[in-house]
């Protein structure tokens, strides 16, 4: 299985200790600026992407010293420089993809970044974003299971559509059963597993899952 991590321009305060998701067959992809992220926590980028539009010269001189393979875009261009970085993963034929640097700053960026998680799943690719508080994923309908994870004890379930219907919890310290939950609805925030593993299904639409904590500045 090859896993990628992509790592965008966000705030580098958002961006969590990268060294903890390591593993083998593990690929590292630069965003513009993330690369510079990824430079300052010590990782060497594998793929380094974007226009490098707002890099300055001795900046992009590093990267172009530390990173495997750089490829530079128009600045004037159809994509951002996050979903080159993920057309790069495709290209590699990644399995699965965490996504750091993409929250925070500009909200436009971070609207379409957590729907990038949708086109990710649409082409069977499973994905993650990941900061220092907060790791999301995309769920379509079914039977999922989630774990008890004390680093992210709040489990949150959010609609990227209109509503979800036939939501079931179960294992959970606010239990749902055949719930169908509207677009705005703040019903499944904030929940935590009352089980070592819980269960949660639904029957339409397309929910984020929202594992989070309360961080410390």
């Amino acid at each position: 299985m090859l896993n990628v991590g992509i790592v965008g321009g966000g705030p580098v305060s958002e961006v969590p200790d990268l060294h903890k998701f390591k593993q083998d067959n593990f690929i590292w992809i630069g965003a513009d600026r993330g690369n510079l992220t990824l430079l300052k926590q010590g990782i060497q980028p594998d793929y380094a992407v974007g226009d490098f539009d707002s890099i300055k010269q001795k900046d992009m001189d590093m990267i172009k010293n530390y990173a495997t393979f750089v490829e530079t875009f128009p600045t004037e261009k159809d994509e951002t420089d996050l979903e080159i970085a993920v057309n790069k993963a495709l290209a590699i034929h990644a399995d699965w993809v965490y996504l750091f640097g993409v929250t925070g700053g500009r909200l436009d960026h971070e609207l379409i970044n957590i729907q990038l998680l949708y086109r990710l799943h649409s082409l069977g690719i499973e994905g993650a974003i990941v900061n220092k508080g907060n790791w999301m994923e995309l769920k379509m309908p079914g039977t999922h299971q989630i774990k008890k994870d004390p680093e992210y004890p709040y489990i949150s379930f959010v609609p990227l559509n209109l509503e979800i219907k036939g939501l079931t919890l179960n294992g959970f310290y606010y239990p749902l059963k055949n719930q169908t939950v509207p677009i705005g609805s703040t019903l499944c925030i904030s929940n935590k597993l009352t089980e070592k593993i819980g269960t949660f299904s639904f029957t339409d639409g397309i929910l984020l899952l929202i594992k989070s904590r309360d961080v410390q500045e």
